[in-house]
């Protein structure tokens, strides 16, 4: 049986945030590593999002990947930063909440909230439609995914209520198999394809059915291939919202997340490189371009056998996101900053999650699988929504670095050229997402998750005055 803390020092640090230890600290380096790895999942993302890119930019669009690698690194080194000072669960909602105020926070806190529970269901309604149906044999029909995707979010919640070294593990095991498999798949494909002369490299600059003319213009095809990547590596802030649960979190969490952007990173593009090289026509025609390419190549065994790393690999993405969403949801309930805090808030054993904090993260994933049951672009349009919202709050918690800075940080002399990459790069990506009018129903989305915070938000005005004054910890249960 795990002991509910292992250090002194590190329980008399959460003490003067206002806490007391509830919860097993037991991730180190390489679970913490694993939870920013697994909620990135390249995966995940290249596999729901390689048709996309193909659709917008053609094969050339792939180097669109290293941009978006570079900037979320530059974004993840903030994030460290801020970790760093303020290691507690609920992340930006701590950070916001303490360096500016208590209403700026909770709004951080919300924006995360919304954003966590959409791609949640986004994460397991790709896991349903992309992976586990083409597995099986199944058609898809919007009905099926969504009934699927209810059985596997009722899955998830129960395993992170039961038990965190449970749930630690079973993501390990994925980041293992999602490494593994990926790097085996990739050499696989360039050897086979080569071999076989089915690859050709002339597709790395190709653009495919795409004009060549205008690529590189304003919101042009090459800008829109940028969201392969920024679909993809988004989540790696995971790991500092289970700040209470490692071992050393000054240290491990920083590192954690920007080593987890890095590998996502390089092993991804070596990945998207092979995947353009082994590119062909038929698989511009298909809706899941990477599972027909591999068929193409290696044969539909081992189509078969990559579609299984993959039903793993996205599991465990959701999986973790869930696990994530209910620590935000706990730290702002333990604060008094959400209606029901008084079960939110609870933890009934240390080595297990907040019970009522993860059922209703489970639920409200629920309630918008139902919503959107008949319709059938669904998953695009909850991946864009659930990419909208990280790059807002990621602009957001830079800004909120930039105004409370301590002198030179972590980073001296290159503090700044860090913070000015980290800006540049929201900005574009931001301008990505909200110009395009085919994006229209994910923005949407996300004026409607703000509109309902406002609601909340004067709930909170009203039902909780005192809470929402003061700095989380000060009054909390």
């Amino acid at each position: 049986m795990d002991q509910v803390t292992t250090s002194p020092a590190e329980d008399a640090e959460l003490s003067k945030f206002g806490y007391r230890q509830q919860f097993t600290r037991s991730l180190h380096h390489f679970e913490s590593f694993a939870v920013a790895f697994s909620f990135i999942s390249i995966t995940t993302g290249i596999f729901t999002t390689y048709a996309f890119a193909l659709t917008v930019g053609g094969t050339r669009s792939v180097w669109t990947w290293l941009i978006v690698v570079v900037g979320q690194a530059l974004v993840a080194m903030l994030y460290g930063a801020l970790s760093s000072r303020i290691p507690l669960s609920g992340f930006s909602y701590q950070w916001a909440s303490r360096l500016a105020s208590p209403h700026v926070g909770w709004w951080f806190g919300w924006t995360s909230f919304a954003f966590l529970t959409i791609v949640t269901v986004s994460v397991d309604y790709g896991l349903i439609q992309v992976a586990f149906q083409p597995l099986i044999g199944e058609t898809y029909t919007p009905t099926s995914a969504a009934l699927e995707t209810l059985v596997v979010l009722a899955i998830q919640a129960a395993l992170i209520i039961t038990s965190t070294r449970v749930t630690t593990r079973v993501n390990n095991t994925a980041v293992a198999t999602e490494i593994v498999g990926i790097v085996g798949l990739t050499v696989a494909l360039v050897i086979v394809a080569a071999v076989r002369g089915l690859g050709h490299w002339s597709n790395l600059t190709s653009t495919g059915p795409v004009p060549a003319v205008g690529y590189y213009a304003w919101l042009g095809p090459f800008m829109l291939a940028t969201l392969l990547g920024a679909y993809t590596i988004v989540g790696f802030e995971s790991a500092s919202n289970l700040a209470e649960e490692t071992h050393e979190p000054h240290k491990v969490i920083p590192r954690a997340m920007v080593r987890a952007v890095l590998l996502s990173g390089a092993v991804g593009f070596v990945f998207l490189l092979v995947l353009a090289f082994a590119t062909d026509k038929g698989a511009y025609s298909s809706s899941a371009p990477v599972a027909f390419i591999v068929g193409a190549v290696l044969g539909t065994v081992m189509q078969k056998i990559f579609l299984i790393f993959v039903v793993v690999s996205i599991f465990a993405c959701g999986l973790v996101i869930m696990v994530t969403n209910g620590r935000l949801i706990f730290s702002m309930a333990r604060d008094r900053r959400l209606p029901g805090h008084q079960f939110l808030n609870q933890v009934p054993r240390p080595e297990g999650g907040p019970s009522w904090a993860t059922v209703l993260a489970a639920t409200l994933g629920g309630i918008i699988v139902l919503v959107l049951l008949a319709n059938t672009n669904a998953l695009f349009t909850l991946f864009t929504a659930s990419t909208i919202m990280p790059a807002l709050l990621y602009a957001g918690t830079t800004l909120l670095y930039i105004a409370t800075r301590r002198g030179h940080g972590i980073y001296g002399r290159w503090e700044w050229p860090v913070i000015a990459g980290a800006v540049i790069w929201l900005a574009y990506e931001l301008i990505v997402l909200i110009g395009p009018g085919a994006f229209r129903d994910a923005q949407y989305y996300v004026a409607g998750a703000l509109g309902l915070g406002l609601v909340f938000y004067i709930v909170q005005l009203v039902t909780e005055p005192a809470a929402m004054r003061v700095e989380p910890g000060a009054d909390a249960e």
